[in-house]
């Protein structure tokens, strides 16, 4: 929009948008849009900020129109594009958040003609460069054997139920390291970062290495790609918690230099 006489509307400063990244059982919703630009092409849910909006709010609001249901955030990051307005091109910088929807969807046919979950690697394209983006960022991300992950789980765990949002959002908070074999996922561990008053720590958690695979040193390899990644980050402290009866994680945890830290470990259960 440079030709203007408005010497402010002549800067190319983007204009923010809102954009909701839906994922199910390793499926992606999009919407197929019912105007131009992009016609009839798979879009996310989303939309511009509105005057004294936040991009929370926006999205919020553009979910409700859209779906009709409510919803929850977590933040992936800022991804900059183009958009069109007729004939006018400008720059786009769009926030885009990992969306956990309540309710059953209703979808509103006169913003979208249909949605549809499409398993992530089956996503090839999306409209507009900023998502195409952010589809690229999923695919780095969020890309997991779901069924693998729960039977690594239940070894360690077989009550444990594993929720899906949750690996996402651990995904997010901290880092996850992973050991393949054969296209198997065969281990795996997380960590994520905790700042108290004090220092900069990160926490050690769901270690997990196949029955079949142990002994062959592939825990101790996570272990140390989580300290790795906690140096990279500045963390100070990392700290984990194990059953005294897990005699092999316990000296696997010495052998790298973990200290013994005497203290009572309480839990609260808020979910009862």
């Amino acid at each position: 929009m440079k030709n203007t006489d408005c010497e402010l509307c002549a800067f190319e400063n983007p204009k923010p948008t809102a954009t909701a990244v839906v994922i199910r059982e390793q499926k992606l919703l999009v919407a197929k849009r019912n105007e131009e630009p992009f016609k009839g092409k798979w879009d996310f849910i989303g939309g511009y900020l509105q005057q004294g909006e936040t991009p929370e709010e926006a999205l919020q609001r553009e979910i409700k129109e859209e779906l009709g249901v409510d919803s929850r955030f977590t933040y992936l990051g800022a991804f900059a594009g183009t958009a069109s307005y007729k004939k006018y091109g400008f720059p786009v910088l769009s926030f885009a958040y990992l969306a956990e929807l309540a309710g059953d969807i209703k979808l509103n046919l006169e913003e979208n003609a249909e949605i549809a979950f499409v398993p992530i690697f089956e996503l090839k394209t999306v409209a507009f460069d900023s998502n195409q983006k952010i589809l690229e960022f999923i695919k780095k991300k969020f890309t997991y054997n779901l069924d693998e992950i729960r039977k690594l789980v239940a070894q360690l765990d077989p009550a444990a139920v594993v929720n899906e949002q949750s690996l996402y959002r651990a995904i997010v908070e901290g880092y996850i390291s992973k050991i393949e074999e054969n296209g198997e996922l065969i281990g795996i561990g997380w960590i994520f970062p905790r700042q108290t008053k004090l220092r900069h720590q990160a926490v050690v958690e769901d270690m997990i290495v196949d029955e079949r695979h142990r002994g062959k040193g592939l825990g101790e390899k996570i272990l140390l790609d989580l300290i790795r990644w906690a140096k990279n980050n500045g963390v100070e402290v990392v700290e984990l918690t194990t059953n005294p009866k897990r005699l092999a994680a316990n000296a696997l945890y010495q052998k790298v230099g973990f200290k013994l830290h005497e203290t009572n470990h309480y839990l609260l259960n808020l979910a009862r």
